[in-house]
């Protein structure tokens, strides 16, 4: 009994047990910012790989192909058959039985390939992983510097609006003691509410820019993250953006990605033209009759591929390969496209950028001037709320276009991975197809 029980035993341990694992009923978003300084770009780029919940989705998504390589690697199982017959009646002498043991072929055929391909798949999980962090951290650059510049762009609108209701109280006062026209205070009433529009259209912007920054980084949506006041972005360098596209397909994860895949389809459409062949399942089997006479040998069965003859799955597979080569040439078009596009636009905002700058400090002088004047009560009204707006509207200007540019800049040096984890990051089996 103990000789049975033992090996019984021993199966037993080496199988896998259940484990429930249930549901969190709670979103599990941080409450609050951990203590500490202001946070610089780098580090909430770091926060967000460590916390954004999507990418915990994406990294447990990936032990799905992980799982699928360990399966590859497993030779089938073989097949046991057997039966027990017991003597009901007639003229023989003992039960007959029989018992054999056989295995497909054909899984051993397409064994290598379809290690090869689980290989592929695995590593086309981790370059769309790689490709991911990217964006999340291209998503996590651009979100702080613009949270960063905004908030420069309403330390401007708040003076704005502070002078200009300075301004607006008085012509009120003075147009109550009935010292001023309705017609020479109006200017002060119109320029202090567009003041105050454009303030709030700031502040909308960096409620939902926050919002968006605590979502990536897996924040509850009122938590106010600390950040430093200097934006600092990776070096860029056109020229050498230019020059590096042609290695852009070994760089780029997406496009890695798209390649492991192709060579994952490759092997499927090698398995597809090796299955085309005849099943073939070999063993071997022994028998005994109710006269006790035993027969061992060997056996095979041979499917007859009479109709079906893999064309279907042949067909199918080339198809698929053809569509993903046409998928990766249109994806490597769009890459090579999208670098040269954000180029242009980045060169064409520059230029705008500095005609803005050489017209700003006229702006500001002007505005001094009209402010010294109108302490002498020198300039009208109108004049005076003209230039002291048009200061602010030209510093608006500047700091909205330098925002478009380091976003344009973010955005390329997403595309390019500057300052990013590369591709060697990825084991060298994946990086090297």
């Amino acid at each position: 009994m103990r000789r049975v029980a033992l090996p019984l035993l021993l199966l037993a341990s080496a199988c896998q047990h259940y484990a429930p694992a249930p549901l969190a009923m709670r979103a599990p978003l941080v409450e609050r910012a951990a203590a500490g300084p202001p946070l610089d770009i780098d580090a909430v780029v770091r926060l967000a790989l460590e916390n954004d919940p999507d990418l915990k989705a994406a990294r447990a998504k990936r032990g799905v192909a992980d799982a699928a390589l360990i399966q590859s690697g497993i030779l089938p199982n073989p097949s046991l058959a057997g039966a027990f017959l017991p003597l009901v009646s007639g003229i023989g002498v003992a039960p007959a039985w029989s018992v054999g043991l056989s295995t497909d072929i054909k899984a051993l055929v397409t064994y290598r390939s379809r290690q090869r391909a689980a290989r592929d798949t695995a590593g086309q999980a981790a370059a769309d992983l790689l490709w991911q962090e990217w964006q999340v951290a291209g998503q996590a650059r651009q979100l702080a510097a613009d949270l960063i510049a905004t908030r420069r762009q309403k330390r401007s609108a708040e003076e704005a609006f502070r002078l200009l209701s300075a301004r607006d109280r008085a012509m009120r006062t003075a147009l109550a003691a009935g010292d001023v026209t309705l017609v020479t205070a109006s200017p002060s009433f119109s320029a202090v509410q567009t003041a105050r529009s454009t303030l709030d259209t700031i502040d909308q912007r960096l409620l939902q820019l926050r919002h968006q920054l605590d979502a990536l980084l897996g924040f509850a949506p009122d938590v106010e993250l600390p950040l430093v006041p200097a934006i600092a972005l990776p070096p860029f360098d056109p020229a050498a953006i230019r020059a590096s596209l042609a290695t852009l397909p070994q760089r780029r994860p997406d496009l890695l990605a798209l390649r492991l895949g192709y060579a994952a389809q490759e092997e499927s459409v090698r398995q597809a033209i090796l299955t085309q062949f005849p099943d073939l399942v070999l063993g071997g089997s022994a028998t005994s009759d109710s006269s006790k006479v035993v027969n061992v040998g060997p056996e095979a069965t041979i499917g007859l591929p009479i109709f079906d003859r893999g064309q279907g799955a042949i067909a199918t597979a080339r198809a698929t390969r053809a569509q993903l080569r046409a998928e990766y040439a249109a994806r490597l078009a769009t890459a090579t496209g999208e670098v040269g596009a954000a180029l242009a636009e980045m060169a064409q905002l520059e230029r705008q950028l500095a005609v803005a700058r050489a017209a700003l400090p006229a702006a500001r002088l002007a505005a001094e001037h009209a402010q010294a004047a109108r302490g002498q009560s020198a300039i009208e009204e109108a004049a005076y709320v003209d230039l002291i707006a048009n200061r602010f509207t030209r510093e608006q200007d500047v700091m909205a276009l330098e925002t478009a540019l380091m976003d344009r800049q973010i955005a390329l040096q997403t595309l390019v991975g500057a300052g990013l984890p590369t591709v060697e990051t990825l084991p060298a089996t994946e990086a090297a197809r």
